[in-house]
């Protein structure tokens, strides 16, 4: 049977979310710089790359990146992007990557790239491999939707044409997982059928599921002006520790 991820990062994903731009990535990783506290010249893993808009930018900030991700077709965009080869890039599981124990200084997982499995051992795995290539005293960031924003401000229904084609957003909570179902139509084609579902987490389950992986959290920020987290108000729960 046939993941929703292994289907929904395609073409049409650089259709619907075209509008992500390069300086906001920029932006977000001079915070993130800071945050994990990297040395000039560190080793970064961008694990979930996609589009590679982070990665480019960290190693345009100086530092030795490599880029996973499971789609060859945001990994084609994201070398496309990477006119000098300043990136590494890797296709790979995010729960069996193809890296060496103790490699990075630091792991950062961006734009909710995480909770894409339905049971809590396989996104142990996501958080266990990360551990595995973090250096002892190694850093974590892992950028995720905040529970009880997102319950609050979700947004059921949009639709909007771009490239000539229409696309038709509809968002559910549903047994603690948000489900997006996307529908995108060409003029006088058939219409193309994509979902996308996330695991709900909140601030404990993180805190037992990194325990678990061997990785201690230290700081949570609400978003990337570093705001102070709020369960309640924060746009963002970004997570940042340490491999123990």
């Amino acid at each position: 049977m046939t993941d929703w991820y292994e289907l929904s990062f395609g073409d049409d994903y650089l259709l619907v979310y075209k509008h992500r731009d390069a300086q906001g990535a920029k932006q977000e990783v001079e915070r993130m710089i800071g945050w994990l506290r990297l040395a000039p010249g560190a080793k970064v893993l961008d694990l979930c790359c996609g589009m590679g808009r982070h990665s480019l930018a960290l190693a345009e900030a100086g530092y030795r990146v490599t880029g996973v991700d499971l789609s060859e077709v945001l990994l084609r965009e994201a070398k496309r992007f990477d006119t000098r080869d300043q990136v590494t890039w890797h296709q790979a599981d995010m729960r069996r990557l193809p890296l060496e124990h103790g490699e990075f200084d630091a792991v950062v997982n961006l734009f909710t790239s995480f909770g894409y499995f339905r049971e809590d051992v396989e996104q142990i795995k996501v958080l266990r491999e990360a551990a595995r290539v973090l250096k002892p005293g190694g850093r974590f960031l892992l950028d995720f939707l905040n529970p009880a924003y997102t319950t609050t401000h979700l947004v059921p229904h949009s639709e909007r044409e771009d490239e000539g084609q229409r696309i038709v957003e509809r968002r559910r909570i549903e047994d603690r997982y948000v489900i997006k179902d996307i529908v995108i139509t060409s003029p006088g084609g058939e219409p193309r059928h994509y979902i996308e579902r996330i695991k709900l987490y909140g601030l404990d389950d993180f805190r037992r599921m990194l325990r678990e992986a061997g990785l201690d959290l230290q700081n949570v920020h609400g978003n990337y002006d570093e705001e102070i987290y709020d369960p309640e108000t924060s746009r963002r729960m970004i997570l940042v520790g340490v491999r123990q």
